[in-house]
């Protein structure tokens, strides 16, 4: 089993023995609503300081929270992944991280574009619920060449994203992919996609996981790359949406 979520590598789901709980879909369903539910905590408290900061001095300033919960969160994540034992203690806290900054984030989205936040959550929402009841009724499946177009595709915007980064050091960007013309708002677009049908990958590995009897521990691993996919596609709605507004 394969997925191009690279938090759920095969390596991980075969690390139990014998004298181990089972992961069950209800148990990754559990624990995943629990990480949500603290990273929403965050997100909230972050969101109302935020955008209090925002309108008192009607500047786009974050503070030091999403600077805390970047580097915070990427920690918590890199421990997860490598040490997937830890998860039930490292997954809650990389959620918390998350909530710090994505509500610092999504405030800033807000006060420059009012209702975008909730379109955002909504669409990502609709995405989830829509490809995971495609996904269960057997209409999209995870085959070899849907895995090797998604794959292909996560590392090409990954590359992209870094090499942007790299450039932006020093005073540059990669042309257009950024603005709000047609080449931004058709890469966005693009990358939206990408991120969604993920999902698909990631319910194929997490089904075939359960029916192999990975351990229990996992469901809290599983919630947290659950987590990972649907925060870049939030993130990723958020911009194109942006985009889309701006053009106002």
């Amino acid at each position: 089993m394969r997925s191009t979520n690279p938090t759920l590598r095969n390596d991980v789901f075969n690390t139990g023995t014998l004298s181990d709980e089972r992961m069950s879909f209800s148990g990754v369903f559990n624990k995943g609503m629990i990480l949500f539910a603290l990273m929403l905590m965050t997100f909230i408290y972050t969101w109302n300081v935020t955008l209090g900061t925002l309108e008192n001095s009607m500047q786009p300033q974050m503070g030091m929270y999403p600077m805390i919960g970047g580097i915070g969160g990427f920690i918590f994540a890199m421990v997860t992944i490598f040490k997937p034992r830890l998860a039930m203690f490292t997954a809650p806290a990389y959620a918390l991280c998350e909530g710090l900054l994505l509500g610092s984030i999504s405030a800033i989205y807000e006060f420059q574009f009012r209702g975008i936040v909730f379109n955002a959550v909504t669409i990502t929402f609709a995405a989830f619920i829509t490809l995971f009841f495609l996904y269960r009724w057997g209409l999209v499946r995870a085959t070899g060449t849907f895995r090797k177009i998604i794959m292909t595709a996560m590392f090409s915007i990954m590359g992209i994203y870094l090499v942007s980064f790299i450039m932006s050091f020093f005073g540059a960007s990669i042309p257009m992919i950024h603005g709000n013309g047609p080449v931004g708002i058709g890469f966005s677009l693009i990358v939206v996609g990408v991120a969604a049908f993920s999902l698909i990958l990631d319910f194929d590995f997490i089904e075939k996981s359960v029916d192999q009897g990975a351990p229990k521990y996992l469901e809290w691993y599983a919630g947290f790359s659950l987590m990972v996919t649907l925060v870049w596609l939030y993130i990723e709605v958020l911009r194109l949406l942006s985009k889309l507004n701006s053009r106002d």
